[in-house]
């Protein structure tokens, strides 16, 4: 049976894949479902307040994508590691570098190891995608005169580096079942938002695209990057690299708003600023099994009332029964 085409709802909630799993976020809570090495589903739930929580800073328009930005890279890593320790070989030796951090930070050791990783992964990302770049560029400046076309192929270069990146690690095995589990986030929040029951069936049948992807955000960012550079006139080459950096937050912010926006309406115009990002998916989202889609569906019911939500924006409860008929 067809379905009808309905109006699409945000549901305010987000996620993102980890190891043979998924995490769904809805406000301060967040649920890691992880498909354990003998099958069975693990269910993990707690509360996550983000940086400076209950400040107004965190509502303001553009400052607000900055702490969301920084937010995901932290929540991201610690349900990643979470969802790992599943999958750790246990009689691993510990080395003399783990002992000497646990007798300094004893507890706490797991965090420090995280924040060294996060630090680290950002050190690497500027370097790729700011200072690599620029550097490129700079060979250019023999033939190109003008400042501004030279931050253009910059940002042409930052691009390329970024889809050949993307492309590359689709290629590992380990990635692509991670994608898997991405496109299974995608279709469970599809499938809710367009006024469907939250089944294996329903998801099935929804799309893994979704306009609110942080592949969307990054592709923004680099675009956003190359109207903002632009407006760097300084000439020392650590002065321009350094400003470039610094600017990071705003184009993150800006980058934000317009993600937000764009996963909030159906306008045309946002639809086809949203494109590329979505047509970029195509990539990082792969078509889930079932049993990925039942975990992706564990993590959404952990965190969200999608009855509730269907009830209160589409009246499921008097005119969708048919649908689990069909999924019977």
């Amino acid at each position: 049976m067809a379905r009808k085409r309905r109006k699409v709802c945000n549901s305010g909630i987000g996620g993102q894949a980890v190891l043979e799993g998924v995490m769904m976020k809805n406000k301060d809570m967040y649920a890691v479902s992880v498909r354990k090495p003998d099958g069975e589903i693990d269910v993990e739930t707690a509360e996550y307040h983000g940086l400076l929580h209950g400040s107004k800073l965190t509502k303001l328009p553009f400052l607000r994508g900055v702490f969301a930005f920084f937010d995901s890279l932290i929540l991201g890593m610690r349900t990643l590691n979470y969802s790992a320790s599943f999958y750790e070989e246990t009689d691993e030796a510990e080395t003399k570098t783990d002992k000497a951090m646990k007798k300094v930070f004893g507890d706490k050791t797991e965090k420090v190891y995280s924040g060294i990783t996060l630090v680290l992964s950002l050190v690497v990302a500027v370097a790729l995608f700011i200072v690599f770049p620029y550097y490129l560029s700079t060979l250019l400046e023999k033939y190109v005169r003008q400042t501004s076309l030279l931050t253009i192929f910059e940002g042409i270069i930052r691009l390329a580096i970024f889809l050949a990146y993307i492309a590359a690690i689709t290629a590992m095995k380990d990635i692509k079942r991670l994608y898997m589990y991405h496109g299974a986030e995608h279709k469970c929040i599809n499938c809710i938002e367009h006024g469907h029951r939250l089944n294996v069936h329903n998801v099935k049948l929804s799309s893994r695209f979704h306009k609110r992807c942080g592949t969307s955000f990054l592709l923004f960012v680099m675009v956003i990057s190359i109207i903002v550079f632009l407006f760097i006139t300084a000439e020392n080459p650590v002065l321009k690299v350094g400003l470039r950096i610094l600017l990071l937050p705003v184009i993150a912010g800006l980058s934000y708003e317009c993600i937000r926006l764009a996963g909030k309406s159906d306008n045309i115009f946002l639809t086809i600023l949203s494109a590329p990002g979505v047509a970029l998916q195509r990539l990082t989202t792969k078509e889930p099994d079932e049993e990925m889609i039942e975990v992706a569906i564990k993590s959404v019911e952990a965190v969200f009332d999608w009855r509730e939500f269907l009830k209160e924006n589409f009246d499921v409860d008097k005119s969708d029964s048919e649908e689990d008929n069909e999924q019977n």
